[in-house]
């Protein structure tokens, strides 16, 4: 799978944001390292701590599919019923809940319609936070 059209897929899923308070939708599609994608868009809630984001979204249902091994993820997100914007990127509990199953070197892409970043999940978290697994 192309950064595009995984981009693509990310941008597909924001169109299913629910975001009526902020107005700022979030798609995210994730890609696992055995080819499966999972998709999840941003649902916010007027109590804004029941809030989900995109990228815990798509990365949760994964997790429920069974995934625990990740290739990339993507995220494009903007102001909803308007183009994607190129500096959506993924706020600091996404970046924590990533930390759980990406390597620094897992791509984060980010994008538009017309343009696409990759970063490297280390330059956006290169401080994570992890516990002893038993």
């Amino acid at each position: 799978m192309t950064d595009r059209h995984l981009l693509d897929l990310a941008i597909t899923a924001r169109g299913n944001s629910y975001s009526p308070y902020s107005g700022y939708a979030v798609g995210a599609a994730v890609l696992t390292m055995d080819g499966k994608v999972f998709t999840g868009c941003n649902v916010e809630n007027a109590s804004f701590g029941a809030t989900m984001c995109a990228e815990r979204s798509a990365l949760f249902a994964a997790v429920n599919a069974g995934a625990r091994s990740f290739a990339a993820i993507a995220v494009a997100g903007g102001t909803a019923g308007q183009k994607s914007e190129i500096n959506c990127t993924p706020c600091g509990l996404c970046l924590q809940v990533m930390s759980e199953f990406f390597t620094p070197d897992t791509p984060v892409i980010l994008g538009t319609e017309d343009t696409l970043r990759v970063c490297r999940f280390g330059e956006l978290f290169p401080n994570t936070f992890t516990l002893p697994q038993s």
